[in-house]
């Protein structure tokens, strides 16, 4: 059996990547495909614990080492126990952030050696790399709003200065520039069901998905 297909959404907070996530794991089961949702930081029981520590608001003065080194953790069991077997029984797995996050939040955002964050990047994933990757672009500051208005759990990363998301933004915007073959930049500000259209067209386009 062939391995499955791997996709992942990134964008920041607000950029409705979750909601995309779920609706694409729903039209592909429609289509025939095992697909599978999963999320980071999180995906499996040990990951959702650290995933507390790293959202709690009050935990202000993690240094930007641990915090990355925390969602590696995170990241480490979420592949080993639920990526790496779904794509080995030839599923999609589609996955709300993944290590590309730590390349923008930790790497450009924080500032760390991106050397470093790709060098225990790769120890942590096993060298898993997505076969797309879907960045939902939207302006920081309307993201940001998004979540105020929205009701939505308002975490340590989302109280970081607008400076900070500014780079997010950037460093996101480099990554996608440097591998265009993986990285599709879709623009957020539309409505749900245009953008919906658009990440299934790039899906459904995409060499490594097999028709059924």
């Amino acid at each position: 059996m062939s391995r499955g297909t791997f996709i992942t959404f990134e964008g920041p907070d607000g950029s409705g990547k979750t909601t995309q996530a779920r609706l694409l794991v729903e039209w592909l089961g429609d289509q025939g495909y095992e697909a599978l949702l999963t999320r980071e930081p999180g995906g499996t029981a040990i990951g959702d614990q650290i995933r507390n520590v790293l959202h709690r608001p009050d935990n202000v003065g993690m240094d930007p080492r641990t915090e990355f080194l925390l969602y590696s953790a995170s990241r480490a069991q979420h592949v080993s126990q639920v990526i790496l077997p779904a794509l080995a029984a030839g599923n999609v797995v589609v996955c709300d952030r993944y290590a590309d996050s730590s390349r923008a939040y930790q790497g450009y955002g924080r500032g760390l050696a991106l050397e470093m964050v790709e060098m225990i990047t790769g120890f942590a994933t096993q060298s898993l790399t997505p076969d797309i990757t879907l960045y939902l672009d939207i302006p920081p500051r309307e993201g940001l709003e998004r979540r105020v208005l929205g009701g939505e759990e308002w975490n340590r990363m989302d109280a970081e200065a607008l400076a900070f998301h500014q780079r997010v933004r950037s460093g996101y915007l480099e990554l996608a520039g440097a591998d265009p073959a993986r990285w599709s930049v879709l623009s957020a500000n539309r409505p749900l069901e245009e953008l919906q259209a658009e990440v299934r067209a790039v899906v459904s386009a995409h060499r490594k998905l097999v028709a059924k």
